[in-house]
């Protein structure tokens, strides 16, 4: 199973959770693989130079070099994966994620002294990128999520915050765990392949 992570802000908010749903999926019998992106964690390409259509081409290659069969996206991510059957656990829309980084940024400046407005952060960022929650994202990826359409690939299977139970981790202010959340994900995913 390729897993495609949250980003960003909610990558580290996130993460806990993540390899811990993956090691509940391999004790169910589910071996996964977790690429990093590039410009994310380990990759060595610069973040500014990426772009949605890059994370997606990127999807695709790890999932054909690992012989993926199913896919396990984390919130925006479902709009990167590539074509295989799975699951979008928490999905959202990238202009929705952009929303929420630019609201940070704007929000952050008011605390230090400075006024921004958000329309117009996303304009600027769509000419010159953007450096939003200590991300530098270059104006391809501003221009891509800002007009991507909130269309999942109908392949995923849509797991809601509800159906694992808990308080979502990625609307905490700091980053967070919670087991129990993990190993209903991974209860869920097992589940509904094993059918």
């Amino acid at each position: 199973m390729l897993i495609l992570p949250a980003w960003f802000d909610e990558a580290n908010k996130l993460r806990h959770l993540t390899v811990a749903t993956i090691r509940a999926l391999e004790a169910a019998g589910i071996t996964s693989v977790l690429p990093d992106l590039p410009g994310c964690n380990e990759s060595p390409s610069p973040l500014e130079e990426q772009d949605l259509d890059s994370w997606r081409k990127a999807a695709r290659l790890a999932a054909e070099q690992h012989g993926c069969t199913h896919v396990l996206t984390i919130r925006a991510s479902a709009h990167i994966a590539p074509d295989l059957p799975g699951f979008a656990y928490a999905p959202i829309a990238p202009d929705t994620a952009l929303r929420a980084l630019t609201r940070a940024r704007v929000i952050a400046s008011q605390e230090g002294g400075r006024k921004e407005n958000a329309a117009n952060l996303i304009e600027s960022g769509r000419q010159d990128g953007l450096e939003l929650t200590g991300y530098n994202l270059g104006s391809n990826m501003i221009a891509q999520m800002s007009d991507s359409a909130a269309v999942l690939p109908e392949a995923l299977r849509v797991i809601r915050q509800a159906e694992i139970g808990g308080a979502a981790l990625w609307l905490r202010s700091e980053p967070d765990h919670d087991q129990a959340q993990a190993e209903a994900l991974a209860r869920l995913i097992a589940a509904e392949m094993a059918t």
